[in-house]
């Protein structure tokens, strides 16, 4: 019996020298809230959920999705609500949007957290909500899901990437020096009139969603349902923990506290063997290869404006690539060479190597998988954070970008042939992508790590750094310096009477010695 157990032990220690996580201390019960979420969201959620179930914790994940995996430990429900069906929305009509569709929120998330607590399964699940161990919240607009977090250990997953609102909930707050915000991005380094423009935006989005339009008419319908619940932007600062959907590699160099956890990549993996026909299809494009073209799950590719459409047309018919085009619906008069798909397998096609060139909507997922795959870019920011993605592929010089409003048949031609025929492009996403595969541990291994650490040690509160406790007032010593310049202004006050006083004497009695002399 010892030597079992002592084989056990050595088979541990071997497996945490090789890099592999050591076994889970229990099996934990974790609910993980999607309650508001694209479907992109929850490509960063499965991964994690699936390694933790496989490390025998029960995972229950509360969406507004149709399910997507089938994995015994993992319960997943839709709770049904039509409100952000995104299918409903035509996102290109936000190509020109300040806020980049942001501005559905303050229309749909009342309407969301009026209702959602009605639903039986939500309201069971709100009841046994302190029967889990930890709690898992997507990060963007899930306020509505706040009533779960009071009182318990919970933990964000930040799908965005570097949110600069969020950090500063956690006391780390960035600087728009240098970091962009979440809706667009300049070149580095920004000039003086650049700053000021991010500066604004950084202030401006953060009042926009936080205080102004959006968490307001939340905490309204949320108040009356639950009118002894804390402020749901001080259930906010209770997170113990983030992941965030980034790395080093792929955007820009900030500083992260420990309760910041990176974990950018997570979903991507090796290539599967594709179905036949997309295989046959890849390699018989012989040496010009395939372009692989899909603005992603949320803008759909039937509702691209049709001059745009009609432009990728032409443009693919005068061009020697194959090209598999991801478009929900049919489409005709379409040239030989082009293949259109309601779906398919993205990563697959990307890992294959006769792939030359993605056309992508620069969605952070969409960038990431390119990067880890090593296939140039050609970008069509749609709305939200593509814009921002789509400026740090071109100054990376990872591909180049167009906007929909300068897309035409030559545009295209020319983009296409720019980045095929100059080996610097493929060669600057190579180096990025060792750069981003080049870790001590995966993504994945990571997540899971600070998972379990934040439920071992009862919401580690070790981590939270003293800053997020602080009042804009206190963080940015606006007291002290207030003080300083009452100080300053009494001394000089008093230095200026004293020597006023002073040379008052001494003008007096200079006078009456001269008056005496005289």
């Amino acid at each position: 019996m010892k030597l079992a157990w002592l084989c056990v032990l050595v088979a541990a220690l071997a497996g945490v020298a090789a890099g592999e996580l050591p076994p889970p201390e229990a099996s934990y019960k974790i609910l993980m809230l999607l309650a508001v979420s694209p479907g992109s969201h929850k490509d960063i959620f499965v991964p994690l959920a699936e390694a933790l179930a496989e490390r025998g914790h029960k995972v229950v994940m509360l969406t507004n999705s149709p399910n997507v995996t089938n994995h015994p430990n993992i319960h997943e429900f839709d709770h049904g609500l039509p409100y952000f069906k995104l299918a409903a929305f035509n996102m290109f009509d936000f190509t020109k949007s300040l806020l980049g569709g942001y501005t559905i929120f303050p229309h749909i998330l009342p309407n969301i957290a009026r209702e959602l607590y009605k639903l039986p399964k939500v309201k069971e699940l709100y009841n046994k909500r302190k029967e889990f161990d930890l709690i898992v919240v997507d990060h963007s607009y899930n306020e509505v899901s706040y009533p779960f977090v009071h009182e318990m250990p919970f933990i964000t997953i930040n799908t965005v990437g570097v949110d600069p609102r969020q950090s500063a909930v956690y006391g780390n707050v960035l600087s728009p020096s240098y970091v962009p915000n979440l809706l667009f991005g300049y070149p580095m380094p920004m000039s003086a009139w650049q700053r000021f423009v991010n500066m604004l935006w950084h202030i401006g989005f953060a009042f926009y969603m936080r205080i102004w339009a959006v968490v307001p008419v939340v905490q309204k319908e949320i108040s009356a349902q639950f009118p002894d619940l804390p402020p749901l932007l001080e259930l906010d600062r209770n997170q113990s923990l983030t992941l965030v959907n980034t790395h080093f590699s792929m955007d820009v160099t900030v500083p992260l506290l420990p309760s910041q956890v990176d974990i950018g990549g997570i979903q991507c993996r090796p290539p599967k063997p594709l179905p036949q026909e997309l295989e046959s299809w890849i390699t018989g494009a012989g040496p010009e290869g395939v372009i692989f073209f899909s603005v992603g799950s949320i803008a759909r590719g039937n509702a691209m404006p049709a001059k745009s459409r009609d432009a990728f047309i032409e443009a693919f018919r005068r061009l020697p690539h194959r090209v598999i085009w991801k478009y929900e619906g049919d489409l005709e008069g379409l040239p030989e060479n082009v293949m259109i798909r309601k779906w398919v397998p993205q990563q697959d096609i990307l890992g294959h190597e006769n792939v030359k060139l993605f056309i992508s909507h620069c969605g952070l997922l969409s960038l990431h998988e390119s990067v880890y795959h090593a296939k140039p870019l050609l970008v069509l920011p749609v709305f939200a954070d593509q814009p921002r993605n789509s400026v740090f592929v071109k100054t990376s010089g990872i591909g180049l970008r167009l906007d929909w409003d300068d897309v035409s048949v030559e545009a295209i031609i020319d983009s296409i042939t720019a980045i095929t025929t100059n080996q610097t492009y493929k060669e600057n996403i190579v180096k990025m992508s060792r750069q981003l595969r080049d870790q001590l541990t995966t993504p994945q291994d990571r997540a899971v790590f600070w998972t379990e650490y934040v439920i071992r040690h009862q919401g580690a509160p070790q981590l939270r750094s003293p800053a997020a406790q602080l009042s804009w007032v206190e963080f940015l010593m606006l007291d002290v310096l207030f003080f300083f310049h009452v100080a300053l202004f009494i001394t000089i006050y008093l230095m200026r009477r004293i020597l006023k006083t002073v040379t008052a004497k001494m003008f007096n009695s200079s006078s009456s010695t001269k008056k005496k002399l005289e």
